[in-house]
């Protein structure tokens, strides 16, 4: 038995997952959890509900519309109908004009959340706007003829739960309609969207849904479906004109490719990335999307400063040193990162050009960063992200081998003296935190739950604190980040979410995720099936209201991948099965227990299903865990936090154990049981 320290896991947090891009080989196992996966059994949808009706002129038939069931009729000025998909959906509508009266047309608005429902207007996608308006509508001209009509390819809505019909006709004018559908366009290269290769399965004890943690895993992995998208359905930019929304823009250079958002803004974010790729893989394994676009961010490299682009096309936003790095913090397969590598170590010395020599800090000039305020200088946020690529890149060089080993050896030097240097400007002990920058005692959100995720912590009591010092933000609806007031931002909210995991405060994790996203996936301002880009202190859409978003909260995404963080912390925390090098060859299992009384799910690579399913016993309180992973691969169980007791391990009695010991496990399917002492 041994006791291996959070260092060395940490070494391999994007390591473990962004070297496996390969292909689904099956299904993940079937049970109760499928019943909340929300992706649609049919990439064709119809209406699952009508959700209203105008009061003026006359609307007839309506239900029939629902299920394709049959034809409804709208007459007379001001009629219309607002039809309910019951979840996200994105992509061309069609339906069947059956008759219709001379003159007459129609026209269509789009919308994810509920409050936007209106017939004069969509929400907003194009461009933000404190109208709420500027989308507008789809019109389908007069004279309409009787056959069938599809939404303009360039037209395509790519994220929308609510669809209106407008009758456009004056006096006792009609037209009746049928087969409304949508095409969706999300995941093109995939038939079945609900083919997953992993699942997960829990009960909460103490939220008021007790199938919670279930749907919010699922709730991130569809989000993260309707963010993968065709190579050819980015939005426009220049943004189409008021009163439109163009999105036939070309993505980069490989599709399919994983964007930020649904409905918008439809480009490449590596950012982003950090949170939705990990759904991505634990979920479904698609990482062609990710291979896709980190290839799009290289290919756009300064080819003398080796500056990458903060976002991808039509974008093509730069100066941000962070989206930069998170860049070089995502990586695919072995062959794909040699065909990179001169790129990628060309990059790293763009950023150890901007580093002063004497303390190892980096100095952050490229400015623009996921909204926050504030982000400048010798900040601690910037220096965080900055050592994990260090820690990345040494990992990296290292499995590529000679002639790579001595950049390897450079960039862990130069880790181990930014880790020194940031504990020594940014802590605060009276705080306990980490402050953004050296003259400033305001403590941010997403340096400090950097500082625990990426190791930068120096002992276990330290990133305690931290966590502590965290919980310290939260509202009523979820932590308000000091870098951006009077904000949520579920971002980083995801990466605080395994902060206080890793920091062993699990209830304190699970809190947090009931608090944030229990209000997002619950909330009706939204659309309760994918998860929100984010939203105010007082919980209503006017996220960024004041800082980029004009003022309109029709703009904000509510399919952003970012927010997804419990997909993956569900999976690698309260499950606790990591994989520890490519592919899973080692693996680490260590359960969060988090005062539930069971969970199960898994994940697939390259080498086949990797799943737990545990247990704790009705009365005696044994642990029971039951893995299963490929036989030529080796892993090791930690003993949970507070559980002492005696181990058995296969069948083989290993005697007691105290927490945080760990024991070496084979590969196949092993059941381990904890006795408490």
């Amino acid at each position: 038995m041994k006791e291996t320290p959070s260092a060395e896991r940490q070494t391999m947090l994007s390591f473990r997952i962004l070297t496996l891009a390969v292909p689904a080989l099956a299904l993940a196992p079937a049970g109760p959890w499928d019943s909340f996966n929300f992706a649609p059994i049919s990439k064709t949808v119809y209406p699952a509900a009508i959700h209203s009706i105008s009061s003026q002129g006359m609307v007839t038939n309506t239900q029939l519309l629902v299920s394709n069931s049959g034809s409804a009729t709208l007459s007379g000025k001001g009629a219309w109908v607002a039809l309910d998909y019951g979840v996200e959906v994105g992509g061309l509508i069609s339906f069947n004009i059956l008759n219709t009266s001379h003159s007459t047309s129609l026209s269509l608005s789009f919308t994810e959340s509920p409050s936007f429902i209106r017939p004069t207007a969509s929400d907003d996608s194009s461009f933000p706007d404190a109208s709420t308006t500027y989308d507008g509508v789809l019109r389908v001209p007069a004279p309409l003829a009787p056959g069938f009509w599809i939404q303009p390819v360039s037209a395509l809505r790519g994220g929308f739960r609510f669809l209106t019909i407008v009758l456009n006709a004056d006096g006792d004018k009609e037209v009746t309609i049928a087969n409304v559908s949508c095409a969706i366009s999300f995941m093109p290269h995939v038939d079945d969207l609900r083919a997953y290769s992993g699942y997960f399965y829990a009960t909460d004890p103490v939220f008021s849904d007790p199938s919670f943690l279930t749907k919010v895993w699922y709730a991130g992995a569809y989000t993260v479906q309707t963010n993968t998208v065709a190579l050819n359905t980015g939005r426009e930019v220049p943004f189409a004109p008021r009163g439109s929304w163009a999105n036939n823009a070309t993505l980069g250079i490989a599709g399919p490719i994983i964007v930020d958002g649904a409905k918008r803004d439809r480009a490449v974010w590596p950012g982003d990335m950090g949170i939705a790729v990990p759904t991505q893989f634990v979920s479904t394994n698609d990482l062609l999307p990710t291979r896709n676009a980190l290839s799009t961010m290289f290919a756009a490299i300064n080819p003398i400063t080796g500056a990458l682009p903060e976002s991808g096309p039509p974008l093509n936003q730069m100066g941000s040193d962070t989206y930069h790095m998170w860049t070089l913090i995502g990586t695919c397969d072995t062959p794909w990162l040699e065909s990179v590598w001169a790129n990628y170590t060309k990059a790293v010395a763009f950023l150890e050009n901007k580093v002063n020599t004497t303390t190892g800090l980096i100095d952050i000039t490229g400015l623009r960063d996921w909204a926050r305020l504030g982000g400048g200088g010798y900040n601690a946020e910037g220096n965080a992200i900055y050592y994990k690529v260090l820690t990345t890149a040494t990992s990296l060089a290292t499995s590529l081998s000679h002639p790579n080993l001595s950049l390897a050896t450079h960039w862990s030097t130069a880790a181990s003296t930014l880790k020194t240097a940031f504990n020594a400007e940014f802590y605060l002990p009276s705080r306990g935190m980490y402050r953004d920058n050296t003259s400033t005692t305001l403590c941010p959100q997403d340096a400090n739950s950097f500082a625990v995720l990426f190791n930068l912590t120096t002992s276990e009591e330290m990133a305690g604190r931290v966590s502590e010092g965290l919980e310290g933000n939260w509202g009523e609806v979820g932590p308000v980040a000091p870098e951006l007031p009077g904000t949520v931002s579920p971002f980083i909210s995801g990466f605080e979410l395994q902060a206080h995991f890793e920091s062993g405060n699990d209830a304190r994790a699970l809190e947090l995720l009931r608090r944030t996203w229990g209000y997002m996936l619950y909330t009706n301002l939204s659309v309760q099936s994918t998860l929100l880009e984010g939203y105010t202190a007082n919980g209503s859409l006017s996220y960024r209201s004041t800082d980029g978003y004009n003022h309109d909260p029709a703009y904000t995404s509510h399919s952003h991948g970012w927010s997804s963080g419990p997909t993956s912390a569900l999976t690698f925390y309260v499950l606790g099965l990591q994989i520890t090098a490519p592919q899973g060859t080692t693996w680490a299992l260590a359960p969060h227990l988090s005062g539930l009384e069971h969970a199960e799910g898994g994940f697939e690579t390259g080498l086949g299903w990797f799943g737990v399913k545990w247990s704790i016993g009705d009365g005696s309180g044994s642990l029971e865990v039951q893995v299963t992973t490929p036989e030529k691969t080796s892993g090791v169980f930690r003993i949970p936090s507070g559980f002492d007791g005696s181990l058995e391990v296969g069948g083989v009695d290993f005697g007691d154990v105290e927490s945080g010991q760990e024991v070496d496990v084979p590969g196949g399917s092993v059941v381990i049981v904890l006795r408490p002492s």
